[in-house]
């Protein structure tokens, strides 16, 4: 029986107005909640409710040490419930319940650090080139927008909701309509935290309807999105007609390079991580392995060795590293990729189907899949997929690595594994990628920015600056002079 939850929306616990659906648990099918899908008005009234309260003492008669102490609170609300969040993250996506305790603590981080930032946020003196004193300051922008995936959601919530309070901002989300859940309990320990109402607002539901009014609305200020390319073009040709800044964390297609000097049991480790957690539905997974043919029957040995080892299976177990994918129909997206790399010449070298037996009969289970044999032009090497596939590439010389590596419409991540220290900073620079990540893979700081170039998207998040994405820059001139201006005598 799923359980029926209501959504802050304008300062007030509540149904939207569209139509009620389900979420399901991905690991057998069964529903988790049922909730009411936000409408274009709903939006609006949050919206409307956000520029109304942004405006009030109670939010924008704070000063930053006072902003900084809700987030704190917010912070210690999200570690007071740590377990039942990560429980509630386990049963709306179908994570490993070990990776979603990770990403809870994650987000009390993100809100600690932007706490800390906000309080100790210093505006600059400019150095003046005449008889006056400059200054550069920081607003708010006003009502931001932020729309969040279905594959980390809390943390990727906590990314935007953060630096934009910390900024001073009102904030209306629209997390992934099959995994909600999140999204609505971060605005519950924010209301208790004393967050002023309607400075954050929940609308659940399609992004063709919530997420398209948000993006069009005339009073948001900015869009932050995390998702998929199309989208994130769709939401830029939106914003370039209201002359709005967005960012735009997009999707992947990264490689990992293993180099003829790599500790190789840190390098099999590295990769089945990097591509195999999150049972692959990441935008930096490391689907594209490269690795120097004078290891590469080493490295493909002890790798294939490891994916059949991978335990794949119940979320709900701590032992578990694999769980299902989101949904069903994800994982016939999953399917027609295998079948494609087939078609192209791939050689499956384990995986490619369904695990069998009752344990995984009801759930959108998938077996950590390897090709080898396909070229990088293949669409296999191309396309995100998204899910736990990789593909086995050898490589000779380092020019052609690199121009293979960056022959990609993607330039999310990478990982590079060596011993050789300037290798890895010279192949570094090179790489067309907006992370690198050497000698390990997938790990992140709250206080170190993030994002891609080329089609993964435009802007960073995290890191101090995180907090200036959501502020307007305005400077002054104090003069100084004790004589009048000359140009009227």
């Amino acid at each position: 029986m799923s359980e029926s939850i209501q959504t802050l929306l304008g300062g007030q616990w509540r149904d939207a107005s569209g139509p009620r659906y389900q979420t399901q648990y991905p690991h057998d099918g069964s529903p988790v909640a049922s909730l009411h899908a936000a409408t274009a008005a709903d939006v609006d009234e949050a919206v409307q409710a956000a520029e109304r309260a942004r405006k009030l003492p109670s939010w924008a008669g704070l000063k930053r040490h006072e902003r900084a102490a809700i987030l704190y609170r917010i912070a210690e609300g999200i570690r007071s419930r740590a377990e039942d969040l990560a429980q509630l993250q386990r049963l709306d996506n179908g994570k490993p319940v070990g990776e979603t305790r990770m990403l809870v603590a994650s987000a009390a981080g993100t809100f600690q650090f932007f706490a800390a930032a906000c309080e100790t946020w210093e505006d600059e003196l400019t150095p003046p080139r005449g008889d006056y004193l400059t200054m550069s300051v920081h607003e708010p922008l006003g009502v931001v927008g932020a729309i969040t995936p279905w594959n980390s959601p809390i943390a990727s919530e906590a990314q935007k909701i953060a630096p934009a309070l910390a900024a001073g901002c009102a904030i209306v989300v629209k997390p992934a309509e099959i995994t909600p859940r999140m999204a609505i309990e971060l605005a519950r320990i924010a209301h208790q935290a004393g967050l002023p109402d309607g400075i954050l607002s929940i609308v659940p539901g399609k992004g063709s309807i919530a997420g398209d009014a948000l993006v069009r609305h005339p009073l948001i200020k900015r869009i932050a999105f995390t998702g998929g390319t199309e989208v994130g073009r769709g939401i830029a040709r939106l914003a370039a007609d209201k002359l709005m800044p967005v960012s735009l964390e997009l999707g992947g297609k990264s490689p990992t390079i293993v180099c003829a000097d790599a500790d190789l049991e840190h390098a099999v480790m590295g990769v089945l991580f990097g591509i195999f957690s999150s049972s692959g539905e990441s935008c930096i997974a490391g689907s594209r392995a490269f690795v120097h043919e004078s290891v590469y029957q080493a490295f493909r040995e002890r790798l294939l060795e490891g994916v059949r080892a991978l335990r794949v299976g119940d979320p709900s177990l701590s032992s578990t590293q694999m769980g299902p994918l989101v949904s069903r129909s994800h994982r016939d997206t999953i399917e027609r990729f295998v079948e494609l790399g087939r078609s192209e010449g791939g050689v499956l070298l384990t995986g490619g189907a369904r695990p069998a037996g009752p344990a995984y009969e009801h759930g959108s289970y998938y077996l950590p899949t390897v090709f080898e044999g396909l070229s990088n032009q293949a669409r296999m090497c191309q396309e995100e997929i998204f899910g736990p596939v990789l593909a086995l590439i050898p490589w000779r010389d380092e020019a052609d690595l690199i121009a293979q590596c960056n022959d990609s419409v993607y330039g999310l991540a990478s990982g590079i594994w060596t011993r050789d220290y300037k290798a890895a900073w010279r192949i570094g620079r090179a790489l067309e990628t907006g992370t690198v990540w050497i000698n390990t893979y997938k790990l992140f700081s709250i206080s170190t920015p993030f994002g891609g170039v080329k089609q993964s998207g435009v802007g960073r998040e995290k890191g101090r600056r995180g907090i200036l994405e959501y502020c307007a820059q305005k400077s002054f001139y104090w003069g100084l002079n004790e004589a009048p201006l000359p140009w009227a005598r």
